[in-house]
């Protein structure tokens, strides 16, 4: 047996470099998006162990909405991508490129086994270059099969050594292989074939029977003429013992699938639902086209459900003939592979089984599956195909005539398909890429135009998917899928009318219910979203509130298990003022699904709603508990911890907040908030750097731009205050306590009374009744020295306001003031003979000194000290105003 050189595999290596290398530029497109961008499973924060409970995409293998492939090793893997570099897809693809140069170079040592070196070695070349598994390496979720070949050629390679030097049986190498099996059906579920493969290998190549040898020893033991060879029964336990392993697997795998088979619809595999003979037919016909595309690979395609192929309704459809043709060489090659023990018919046959037993599960033939042709699921048929085509050109190099041009063959066969490979590997850089380069091939899969819509609906560019969606329904009038995709898009055009009929027609294309029928059975999950989607159209019209509810509740008793059913029913319980209700639906959603982070997340806020705080903060740590990241449940919970006021809280909130902008940097209500808890510790230094980073993000930043002016002004800073609120009110020049705050700090440290002036006097353009604009602008004009007009102003104020008592007591100091001055003009009439000289010093611009002001013009000491607590009780009032004013901007700061 010969060995595989460092050469070559530095060769294939390379070879798989070559054709690949662009790969590591393509995104997540089809599949990829929900067994890598949605699945939960690859999260650190999700347990280990629901790698193992859960399908290939995430789904628990509970729910009948699962598609039932189970294939926990791959998951593992893609979660040690997320862990290299989370959501990244270059490290993915590099990591396919790497396997698939593993298959190949396991693929040229079992073909080392039966193929001789050149031939071997154009085999693994010939399967490194082939277009047909551009879908298995350059898409992520090919890597099922890429792991699943690993651990297929592993068990077989070892299987080879349970024939002693003696010819006795190896136990070890046996054992070896029953658990490579298991790993490689844990990878894929076709990695179990590979027991037929050995079962093969040991009767036809090991042991060296033919089938007229097998026939003849069977009649003679029948006819009691002889008893069983010995190196037959050594083959029949070692055969036993694979079988018994292959059904222990088998065994398990429909525990594990819960004795279900996955739900699939018309649209995905026309065929399987359709009456015989054309059932049988096309599943037949279906053989010759995986043939042909394994032999010309020139048009390939992502996808091949639904029109893709047309059904063969009828004997007399010609397409038949192409069954017959496929059926009668396969059937003449395995007959004379069998009938013969030469090394030529051993290599037939065992490249036959590579052909034919690894593809039985995808065939159709046996029960149905999610699709009509898969290329991916060619990989591992495509190595008996390359072995067979090796095999060929080994036996025409070796004769005379035809050694070059056989050569010249197969450089141009290899050139090409590098060629072909490498720009297919273009077609996987985007969805929009893939699938249009899909339509080029086929024009009658409604699927592939949806998915074109899909690309550019993703893109924001509605106008241009919704032609792909249309066409869709024109290729298939009953996709309801496409519909529905209709219906979004006229949504995302406020084209409401017309999204409400298309959401319709795709209802009435809903299979009516049968009684007595179980209705999940007979309908895709996601296309009971037509009532999801027709009730959130609706209920945006609070009229129709009722309505949108009932189709809610229809969608429940049609599938009882459909969780978004409860959570968008949850919504709209909570805009009905429900909350009780809302609570309930989402706890029957949660009872479905106890791990999903966005339920807890919706249950806090219904809990919020009903006034439990402290239930909604659990609510909100369970969710991120399920995940550390989600970002809502992040700062959602940070700012209850917040407003709760309890400063043991304060470190736990600041922490999230601190998570929250790393994960949403360009967020400035996380900085706000981050400024608000220092503010609320005292941490000026921190709460400016917060506020202004806010700003910076977010130009205009309205509760922002105010708490910084009102940090600095309980700074001392109040200067520095004022640009700030400039640009305040330049963007929100209706801001009442801006205008309020710039007034005070413009009459108090500036003794700019007419500036101050302005600001009240807006304030009270916009609200007449606006009791701290009205007493501010009756302070200004104490501080002009209009008593009359700051008497009259102060009753008018204390009209809005009776009951302020610093309202009372400032009339109460300007009427005082008034009657001194009278008292003082009097006498100096008297003593000066009726000089008229004003001898008032002008007030100070602080309202406050002019309070002091007013008492120092009195000569009643007794008068002076009341004077002076009043002075007290007027500076507690301002600055309890202040507080309320910060307050209440804090309550409003997602205003």
């Amino acid at each position: 047996m010969a060995v595989v050189t460092w050469k070559e595999i530095c060769l294939l290596a390379g070879v798989v470099l070559g054709c690949y290398w662009n790969s590591l530029s393509c995104g997540f497109v089809f599949d990829d998006v929900s067994a890598i961008l949605d699945n939960k499973d690859l999260r650190p924060s999700t347990p280990l162990v629901n790698l193992f409970l859960n399908d290939f995409w995430g789904t628990p293998m509970s729910e009948e909405r699962s598609h039932k492939s189970y294939r926990p090793l791959t998951v593992l893997t893609f979660r040690l991508n997320y862990l290299i570099s989370e959501l990244g897809a270059m490290s993915y693809h590099l990591l396919n490129m790497l396997l698939h140069a593993v298959v190949c170079v396991l693929f040229l040592r079992v073909s080392r086994i039966i193929l001789d070196n050149t031939s071997s070695l154009v085999a693994a070349l010939l399967f490194a270059v082939h277009p047909i598994h551009t879908e298995a390496v350059t898409g992520v979720v090919g890597r099922a099969e890429l792991l699943s070949s690993i651990f297929l050629l592993a068990a077989f390679l070892s299987y080879t050594k349970s024939k002693g030097s003696d010819h006795s049986i190896v136990w070890t190498p046996i054992a070896l292989t029953v658990v490579l099996v298991a790993a490689a059906t844990l990878c894929k579920e076709q990695g179990i074939t590979v027991i037929g493969i050995c079962c093969v290998y040991e009767v036809f190549v090991a042991q060296g029977f033919t089938l007229p040898m097998l026939i003849d020893t069977m009649l003679q033991v029948v006819r009691g003429k002889d008893g069983l060879p010995y190196t037959l029964l050594q083959t029949l336990l070692k055969l036993i013992v694979l079988i018994i392993s292959t059904l222990l697997l088998v065994i398990i795998r429909v525990q594990v699938i819960q004795s279900q088979l996955p739900v699939f619809t018309r649209f995905d595999n026309p065929a399987a639902v359709s009456q015989t003979p054309a059932r049988q037919l096309t599943f037949n016909y279906l053989l010759p086209v995986n043939a042909w595309l394994l032999l010309n690979p020139s048009e390939l395609c992502c996808d091949w459900t639904m029109g893709t192929i047309p059904l063969v309704e009828s004997l007399l459809d010609v397409r038949n003939l192409a069954t017959l043709t496929f059926y009668s060489l396969l059937s003449v090659l395995a007959f004379q592979s069998l009938r013969h023990s030469t090394k030529s018919a051993k290599t037939v046959i065992m490249a036959l089984s590579l052909v034919v037993l690894p593809f039985i599960p995808a065939s159709n033939l046996f029960f149905p599956v999610g699709f009509v042709v898969a290329e991916r699921v060619l990989y591992v048929p495509s190595m008996g195909f390359c072995m067979l085509v090796a095999h060929g050109f080994g036996i025409l190099s070796h004769t005379g005539s035809l050694k070059k041009v056989s050569w010249l063959f197969m450089a141009i066969l290899l050139t090409t398909h590098t060629v072909k490979t490498f720009n297919r590997n273009w077609d996987w850089e985007s969805e929009y890429t893939l699938f249009t380069s899909a339509l080029k091939v086929n024009k009658n899969n409604a699927k592939l135009w949806n998915n074109v819509g899909h690309a550019l609906e993703n893109q924001n560019n509605y106008e241009r998917a919704l032609k792909y969606f249309l066409q869709a329904t024109r290729v298939q009038p009953d996709d309801i899928g496409a519909h529905m995709n209709v219906g979004r898009t006229y949504k995302n055009l406020n084209k409401t009318k017309e999204a409400e009929d298309a959401y319709l027609i795709a209802k009435s294309l809903m299979p009516q219910v049968i009684p007595g029928k179980k209705y999940a059975t007979r309908v895709a999950p996601n296309h009971l979203n037509v009532y999801i989607n027709l009730a959130n159209l609706i209920r945006t019209n609070d009229s129709r509130l009722e309505e949108a509810d009932q189709l809610y509740r229809q969608a429940i008793s049609m599938r009882p298990d459909f969780k978004q059913a409860y959570i968008s029913r949850g919504e709209l319980l909570l805009k009905m003022n429900k909350p009780s209700e809302a609570r309930d639906a989402y706890l029957r959603a949660l009872e479905l699904d106890g791990t999903n982070a966005d339920l807890w997340y919706n249950l806090a806020i219904v809990h919020i709603e009903m006034k439990e705080p402290a239930e909604a903060l659990k609510n909100f740590n369970h969710a991120l508990e399920l995940n550390p990241k989600h970002k809502l449940a992040l700062f959602n919970s940070a700012l209850l911890m917040q407003e709760s006021g309890e400063p043991r809280l304060r470190p736990e909130a600041n922490r999230r907040f601190l998570v929250y902008i790393k994960e949403e940097p360009d967020d400035a209500n996380g900085y706000f908030n981050l400024g608000m808890l220092a503010m609320d510790e005292n941490k000026n230094e921190a709460a400016e750097k917060w506020m202004k980073k806010a700003i910076k993000l977010q130009p205009g930043f309205r509760s922002a731009l105010f708490n910084l002016a009102l940090l600095y002004s309980q700074s001392k800073r109040e200067l520095d205050a004022l640009p700030v609120l400039e640009e305040l009110l330049h963007h929100h020049p209706e801001h009442v306590k801006g205008l309020v705050l710039k007034g005070d700090i413009l009459m108090n440290h500036k003794k700019d009374t007419k500036g101050a002036k302005a600001c009240f006097e807006r304030i009270l353009q916009m609200d007449p009744t606006n009791v701290q604009g009205k007493h501010n602008l009756c302070v200004v004009y104490f501080e002009e020295r209009d008593l009359l007009r700051a008497e009259k102003c102060l009753e008018e104020t204390l009209a809005l306001a009776p009951h302020e008592e610093y309202v009372r007591r400032h009339l109460a100091i300007v009427r005082s003031k008034m009657a001194a001055m009278r008292k003082t003009v009097h006498t100096e009439k008297d003593e000066e003979g009726g000089n008229k000289k004003n001898t008032w010093k002008t007030p100070p611009t602080r309202s406050e000194e002019s309070s002091k002001k007013l008492e120092g013009s009195q000569s009643d000491k007794r008068t002076k000290s009341k004077s002076t607590k009043e002075i007290k009780d007027i500076e507690k009032k301002r600055a309890a105003a202040l507080k309320r004013l910060e307050e209440i901007e804090r309550i409003l700061s997602g205003d």
